[in-house]
Parts: structure tokens; sequence; C-alpha cells
């Protein structure tokens, strides 16, 4: 029993290594700011057979970026944020499969269906894909869940905490100041709601399906 407290700070310091080691950005930093265009990506899905890094070029033959515009990068096994926010409003979780930081996946799922037409998304921080794979499973995510192998995202995202959630009108620009811890989910869902009504008031409408 006496090594008990020994390894709950020895676990304690582990998951404090991974997420400093993880989440590289510069102090200060807090997320895109509110009115800029989020950067594009296009990287594998968890759930997918696609394998590489992600693909952050803005324009074609853009070395290490990729060779392809990201926006232009699509298909079965990918997850693309152009693609996502062509579509309607976008809220975007970047994480790190460790400790509680997953935790908010479960709240975009409660959400969703709450708001029809808004894409959630989540990005899993240097994720291997095995236990990324076992985490969507087990949650029982119905949402896109992309693998930054390399943590590219990390930095261009401005990530300092996990998660990190990024709201985004239709068209790329973000509608707010990223969420920086895990919110309650009615703080959440408040911040939701106000980016529907921001997209409405953009011209966004929902489009239907038809039976």
């Amino acid at each position: 029993m006496r090594g008990l407290p020994v390894a709950i700070v020895g676990l304690a310091l582990l998951v404090f290594i991974t997420l400093n080691t993880v989440l590289t950005a510069p102090r200060g930093a807090d997320g895109i700011a509110a009115g800029e265009r989020v950067p594009p990506f296009a990287l594998p899905l968890a759930t997918g057979n696609v394998q590489g890094d992600a693909n952050i070029a803005t324009h074609a033959n853009d070395g290490s970026a990729g060779r392809r515009p990201a926006c232009s990068v699509r298909g079965a096994g990918l997850m693309n944020i152009c693609q996502l926010y062509e579509h309607g409003p976008v809220v975007l979780a970047l994480f790190v499969d460790s400790g509680s930081c997953p935790g908010v996946l479960d709240d975009l799922q409660a959400l969703a269906s709450s708001f029809p037409g808004v894409s959630m998304a989540a990005v899993a921080i240097k994720g291997e894909r095995a236990a990324v794979r076992h985490l969507v499973s087990s949650h029982g995510l119905r949402f896109p869940v992309g693998l930054d192998r390399d943590g590219v995202l990390a930095q261009l995202y401005k990530v300092s905490s996990c998660p990190q959630v990024t709201l985004v009108y239709p068209g790329g620009v973000v509608q707010s100041k990223a969420l920086l811890k895990r919110p309650a989910r009615a703080v959440l869902r408040a911040r939701i709601a106000a980016l529907v009504v921001g997209a409405k008031a953009r011209g966004w409408r929902l489009v239907e399906a038809k039976a």
C-alpha cells in the first residue's frame, strides 16, 4: 500500500509530460482568433485505413506541408476541414488521448442531435490509430475523428490546453475565442446555439433532407 501514492504521483507526472510534449504551441497561445479563417488541413480518419501525416498545404507544391492544397485532398478515409465548413457550422475539438481530455467527445456526441446541420469533428493530436479507434468505438462516437500523427495541428491551431474546442462559421471563419478546457455541457450547448444564430445571420440555412 505504501507504493500506491508513489504510483499515483508517477501517473500524474506521466500525463503532464505527455501533454507538455504534445502541446508545444507558444506561451500564451489560445487558438485561432475570432474573425480569422481556420488553417486548412486534410488528414486520415481513425476509423479508416489511409496512412500518412496531415496535409496543411495552402497551395500546390507547398514543401513539407503537402504537394496539393489541403482543401482539395478529399475522399474516403479522410477528414477535410474545408469540406466540413463548406456545408455548415463546425465544432472542432483538438484533443490528446490521455487522462480526462477525451471527455469532451461525449459532450459533442450528446449535443449533436440538437444541432442539425452543425458538423461535430475531432482530431487526436499525435494519436495512435488503435487507441483512437478503440476510443471511437467504446464511446459510440458517430462523428469523424481524425489522426494528426505528427502533431502539426498543435502549432497550426495554437493549442496550449486539452481539449481545445473551436467554433467555425460556414466558410471557415472562427466565430469566437476557443474553449481552452472541457466546459460544462450547458456552456457548450449555449456556445453552439450562438454559433448557429450567427451562422444564420450570415446567410446560412439548413437544407432539410427530402423524404
